[in-house]
């Protein structure tokens, strides 16, 4: 194992550094401070060659102005919360409407847009911290967030959330990497196959919003309990979720949750062989095809981000949970430590 740590770049006078992870195997994983964000991931093919599985950027500008959240931790509450506002016993916080001037996307952007403080803590993982003030984008309490991502001998990428706030707030961490198993640059995902270990999806209205927590995947094109082409049925525009969505953009609700490491997904590359196979101790994943990528942002190697050019696997809480607090754990009270695992492993 070995750990590698170089300057990337400035960001308003910071300096932002790469640190890249490699195993026995010869898979590596590189991550940058700005973002905490996951950049490449070589991955070893049937053929033999390592290729970088996720889309998105290799300069410090492509990260800052033209990134779609590609590869970032985002928080501080991953997703869409509904009116840009939620309440905690009886106090009203309105938040940063950054989706349309309604919702509020993601944290409102802060968590992916900010330089975490990278430190190596052993020879196989990395740990980055990164600290919130009370009220930022309307989130109350002063948060101190950290990712660890620790990569093992078992081409296994283990990514450990943690988070503790000085008041009572609302929390929910993810990664946002965009996957594309036959390599960033080969094309559309559409003949990956998937599964999806999830016999329920949360159904969404024309702005993204849960119209209700959950809805059956039986006899939908939500329905990836067996390995399907992701391509199979997202062209189903007479399904009104697929139009809401502009293809898959939706969180599905994984069998069996407790709490423990769970399977929610495997996808297969069609052309390379790699299987990545998902496992998480949260409650939901968010499965989004690239619907909104036109080939105006230009990503690595100068090359145009275009739709469905890779897709994203969102371990999550239930989007707009806030203001559906039966639905899941989403509130942790005053030094409540919010703790979660994600999992990606790599075999062919």
């Amino acid at each position: 194992m070995a750990i590698t740590k170089s300057l990337y770049g400035e960001l308003n006078g910071v300096k932002v550094y790469t640190f890249t992870l490699t195993n026995k195997n010869g898979m590596k994983a590189e991550i940058i401070e700005k973002g905490a964000t996951l950049e490449k991931l070589f991955v070893k093919a049937e053929n033999g060659d390592f290729i970088d599985v996720l889309s998105g950027h290799d300069t410090l500008e492509g990260h800052t102005e033209r990134s779609d959240y590609q590869g970032v931790v985002v928080g501080q509450y991953a997703n869409r919360i509904k009116g840009g506002k939620f309440s905690i016993d009886g106090v009203e916080y309105n938040l940063t409407k950054n989706d349309n001037g309604i919702t509020c996307l993601h944290g409102g952007g802060e968590y992916s847009s900010a330089v975490w403080t990278g430190e190596e803590i052993s020879d196989k993982a990395l740990t980055f911290t990164y600290f919130s003030k009370d009220g930022n984008d309307g989130f109350p309490g002063n948060v101190k967030a950290s990712v660890t991502y620790e990569l093992t001998d078992n081409d296994e990428l283990i990514l450990t959330y943690n988070a503790v706030s000085d008041k009572k707030t609302v929390i929910n961490l993810t990664n946002h990497a965009y996957f594309n198993l036959n390599g960033f640059d080969s094309g559309d995902i559409l003949d990956h196959e998937l599964e999806l270990f999830a016999d329920y999806f949360t159904p969404i209205d024309e702005t993204s919003i849960p119209l209700k927590m959950a809805e059956a995947v039986e006899n939908t094109p939500f329905d990836f309990r067996k390995s399907k082409k992701i391509g199979k049925d997202i062209n189903c525009v007479d399904n009104i979720q697929i139009k809401n969505g502009n293809g898959y953009d939706h969180n599905f609700i994984i069998n069996n949750f407790n709490g423990e490491l769970n399977t929610c997904a495997i996808a297969k590359g069609d052309k390379s062989g790699i299987t990545m196979e998902v496992k998480t101790t949260l409650p939901g994943v968010q499965f989004y095809t690239g619907n909104f990528l036109d080939g105006s942002i230009i990503g690595k190697m100068n090359k145009p981000l275009t739709k469905r050019c890779a897709f994203c696997l969102e371990t999550q809480v239930f989007p707009d949970s806030p203001n559906h607090q039966d639905w899941c754990k989403c509130v942790y009270e005053k030094d409540e430590v919010y703790s979660s695992q994600t999992v990606f492993a790599f075999y062919l």
